[in-house]
């Protein structure tokens, strides 16, 4: 479907975020594309559709060289439709009038088929009551999922997706990725950049790990994730790690997670007093409330780190009796859930495939003095 071969974009002397880039994208194939930050992921999807011109390589779409003078690009990128981590929407049109506006312009659609292609579309992504919302009025997933229905509207052969979560709250997070696995399911040809490690083995069938500009790995999920053939590789997936618990008795061994939170912490350099934070958060909501409070608990914990983001985040879904933060008695956990570092969110959950009702996200960010 798409052939890329030896791609090279040169910024200039000393910025070369892609020096070799050779790969071949099949039909149906969902690709998730990893690695450090710097490592030329986002230039590839943008070079694909010619938002950056590479330096030198070739980009052939079904037989076609899209890098060669004379090729019509605006035919290339109706193919190949790209959401962005931004969204992109136009603030002064409606829901309706950004998704119906690019097919009345570059299809030739009558108002008509757009607005039925619209509401159609409005209603797979869950947001058919939003059609007379200004994309202000919605929430950040609310309007990643917009951008999604926009591209999906022109019809393309492939979507390329650029980081789509990445500048979402975590409670918005799972909205947006439940759009992108619906289409991964209907065999979209699809190439997602993103940092979302756990998203990318559940949804892909090809991972490409990245590093100083070009492909060091090309492999399924589980030969990247659990057998990666090179140190790098290995190197980097040790890092982007994540730990998860499952509290579902007033008796948890408290005591063996800090254990493992402390080895997670030193492999992944973290500092000790943020490990001490999360520790005393998690035990004062979990153990001495939640759990406390329900004669059967049903909890269950993600602890994830950002080396990207420099963040160390705590994601608390759980049943039963929905529990106030802010309400503890500890003094301690007050004054922590007070700090400037500290980020806090408490949402319902809609819908959980797994019957979680409440969401406590908690951020840890590392300011240094």
């Amino acid at each position: 479907m798409i052939e890329i071969k030896h791609l090279r974009k040169e910024f200039d002397a000393d910025t070369i975020p892609l020096k070799d880039i050779s790969v071949t994208i099949n039909k149906g194939d969902v690709i998730s594309i990893i690695g450090p930050s710097g490592t030329g992921k986002s230039t590839l999807l943008r070079c694909m559709n010619m938002l950056t011109e590479p330096t030198s390589g070739s980009i052939i779409v079904e037989g076609q060289d899209i890098t060669q003078k004379g090729c019509n690009l605006n035919e290339i990128r109706k193919k190949m439709g790209m959401v962005f981590q931004s969204f992109n929407l136009f603030g002064h049109l409606t829901i309706i009038e950004n998704i119906m506006n690019p097919q009345i312009t570059l299809l030739g659609r009558s108002r008509q088929e757009a607005y039925d292609k619209a509401m159609y579309l409005l209603q797979q992504v869950g947001l058919a009551s939003k059609v007379f919302s200004y994309p202000d009025e919605l929430s950040g997933g609310q309007q990643q999922r917009i951008a999604i229905a926009r591209t999906l509207a022109m019809d393309p052969d492939i979507i390329l997706f650029d980081e789509p979560t990445s500048a979402l709250d975590p409670s918005m997070i799972g909205e947006v990725q439940s759009v992108i696995k619906m289409l991964a399911k209907s065999g979209r040809t699809m190439m997602i950049v993103t940092h979302e490690m756990d998203f990318a083995r559940k949804i892909s069938n090809r991972i490409l790990f990245m590093y100083d500009g070009l492909i060091y790995e090309d492999g399924t999920p589980k030969q990247i994730f659990e057998h990666p053939k090179h140190e790098m590789t290995k190197k980097f997936i040790q890092r982007l790690s994540s730990l998860t618990y499952k509290i579902n008795s007033t008796d948890f061994d408290i005591e063996a997670m800090n254990e493992e939170l402390l080895a997670y912490g030193e492999k992944l350099l973290i500092e000790a007093e943020r490990l001490s934070k999360l520790t005393l958060a998690l035990e004062e909501i979990c153990i001495n409330n939640i759990a406390a409070d329900s004669e059967i608990p049903d909890i269950l914990v993600k602890v994830e780190y950002s080396e990207k983001l420099d963040i160390l985040t705590m994601l608390i879904c759980y049943k039963g009796e929905k529990f106030d933060v802010y309400t503890s008695a500890s003094k301690l956990f007050q004054n922590l859930l007070a700090e400037p570092t500290t980020e806090v969110r408490q949402d319902d959950i809609k819908d959980d495939p797994m019957g979680y009702e409440h969401l406590i996200s908690i951020r840890f960010r590392w300011v240094e003095e």
